[in-house]
């Protein structure tokens, strides 16, 4: 009669004989090789990521010396995205594509030649007047600082104002400069602004004859999948611009209204610097809406500044409860961080156009990377199960 161990040698006698049968002798790793394993693992990645930052530190360097024919790129890649609709529009018509985009760029350069003709004689009547107001405002703000209950001595105050100073002029000149980083000094802000309205005019007029032919070129396997990346990225990017501006628009014409009511100066200004502040998200509304008080502060006093802020406070909370949830289109699926980190980086790499160009560049990369995603899940989904294996046995 055997006894209970020698039924466990027994079952794992048979257990292993087994496993030897099917998969052949199963032995336990050692330690070692499992740490060892797993650090190959860990330096592996390790050098894949090393690779893909030095990738990206070489594309930044490329993309920095490259910037002064890039800017004008993207600049108008976004201007096209805008014009594309009314020219489609007209050659819907039966308007030539030449003919179509060439009435779409003189209604352009008109609405921009008129902007400016009616912003610039406000700024030259107003701003002597605005300067001597916030000449006032200053002294009042310095009478006040040195009463009860600061009570703040007069060299204080001179250091301040002297640290304020000197902030505002290197701001201003960090800003002047931002606006074109990169842009050499042979190359002025009106030959590139005529290159990005020449550039805009090539896109809207000869755009879709651009894919049919990188199809061709790079072939039927990689040209559909560039083919269709770049019609995504094109949907995206122009669904998010021309949002952009007519939420950007209502903003303005809300504000500006609100201002001319009031007897705000630079009231047009100001609703001008509203509308171009929407198309950076988050950051540019906060920048407009305070100096939109800070003028109402300066020119009408601390009245009018409450109502000019209640009035923007009440215009974004209509813009971001009811205008982006139903004119946003849920294709750029981004969160309100990575806007904020992506305006925040672009601002500080590239001045304004980098904080004006971060959200258009991270939404393309996004729709890249979803596709990729895409690809990806096609190529590891599981088989279909044949009608052998769904079929129950009938035997």
């Amino acid at each position: 009669m055997s006894g209970p161990s020698e039924d466990i040698q027994h079952k794992t006698s048979k257990r292993r004989d087994q496993t030897d049968k099917t998969s052949g002798s199963h032995a336990v790793p050692d330690r070692g090789d499992v740490i060892g394993s797993g650090i190959m693992w860990l330096a592996k990645w390790a050098l894949c990521i090393v690779a893909i930052a030095a990738g990206a530190w070489v594309l930044m360097y490329i993309f920095a010396k490259l910037w002064v024919v890039l800017l004008p790129v993207a600049l108008a890649i976004v201007v096209a995205t805008v014009l594309w609709p009314p020219t489609r529009w007209l050659t819907g018509k039966g308007l030539r594509p030449a003919l179509a985009a060439t009435i779409t760029m003189l209604a352009f350069v008109g609405v921009l030649a008129g902007v400016v003709a009616l912003i610039v004689p406000s700024v030259v009547d107003q701003s002597p007047d605005l300067a001597d107001k916030s000449t006032e405002g200053v002294n009042t703000v310095r009478d006040w600082m040195q009463g009860p209950p600061l009570r703040i001595r007069d060299e204080q105050l001179d250091s301040a104002v002297d640290a304020i100073v000197s902030r505002l002029q290197s701001s201003a000149a960090q800003i002047a400069g931002g606006v074109f980083t990169g842009v050499s000094t042979a190359t002025s802000a009106i030959i590139t602004l005529l290159l990005v309205l020449v550039l805009s005019f090539f896109f809207i007029k000869d755009g879709p004859r651009l894919l049919p032919w990188l199809h061709a070129v790079l072939g039927s396997r990689s040209g559909r999948h560039v083919e269709e990346v770049l019609n995504r990225v094109w949907g995206t990017l122009g669904g998010f611009i021309r949002t952009q501006a007519l939420v950007s628009l209502i903003d303005a014409v809300f504000i500006g209204a609100g201002l001319v009511i009031l007897g705000v100066p630079l009231a047009m200004v100001l609703a001008v610097i509203t509308f171009i502040g929407g198309f950076v998200p988050m950051v540019g509304a906060f920048v407009a809406g305070a100096l939109a008080v800070l003028v109402a502060l300066v020119g009408n006093g601390f009245t009018t500044a409450l109502i000019v802020l209640g009035i923007i406070i009440a215009v974004q909370q209509l813009e971001g409860n009811v205008l982006q949830p139903v004119l946003q289109s849920r294709s750029m699926k981004l969160h309100a961080v990575l806007v904020l980190l992506a305006v925040t980086a672009g601002g500080s790499i590239y001045g304004i156009v980098g904080a004006f160009l971060a959200v258009p560049v991270v939404a393309v990369i996004a729709v890249v990377v979803r596709y990729i995603g895409e690809q990806i899940d096609v190529v590891t989904a599981a088989p279909p199960e044949s009608d052998d294996e769904v079929q129950p046995a009938t035997e």
